[in-house]
């Protein structure tokens, strides 16, 4: 008898397990996925270069010092780079609305944003849109943004 009633509370607790896992199952990571379109280059500590590349981030997300370190990579005579990390600079964050990080940003020497994205993106990527950005015919393949906000 005891046995009947062990295994029926088993069934009833893995019945339940179930239950509880179809309820509530495990929202994928929502990114909102605000961009600008313009940036004030006089809230960026280089002002002087065609290009600057904003990486919007905070230091406590793994995958914003990933695209940070890739982003890092552009610095040039033509190309500015600027982390722009949460715990630092709350106001530029909030000025330019970023809900979400890592935010990848390219502005051109007049501050209108050429390419943006949310989230990760990979060296590659991350290099064939500046290039896409400096001369829009070298690879035409590429898309300018990954933003429905955004073209060419």
């Amino acid at each position: 008898m005891r046995t009947i009633f062990a295994i029926l509370v088993l069934c009833l607790a893995g019945g339940a397990s179930l239950l509880l896992r179809r309820r509530q199952s495990d929202a994928p990571a929502q990114v909102r996925g605000a961009v600008p379109f313009q940036l004030n280059l006089k809230d960026f500590s280089c002002t002087d270069k065609k290009w600057l590349v904003a990486v919007f981030t905070s230091s406590t997300c793994d995958a914003c010092r990933d695209v940070a370190a890739k982003a890092r990579v552009l610095e040039s005579n033509e190309v500015a780079v600027e982390i722009v990390d949460f715990l630092e600079m709350r106001d530029l964050h909030a000025r330019y609305q970023i809900d979400s990080v890592p935010t990848t940003v390219i502005a051109d020497v007049e501050g209108v944003v050429r390419f943006a994205t949310v989230g990760p993106l990979t060296a590659t990527d991350l290099w064939a849109a500046l290039a896409k950005c400096r001369d829009p015919n070298v690879l035409s393949d590429v898309p300018p943004c990954r933003d429905d906000n955004h073209g060419d």
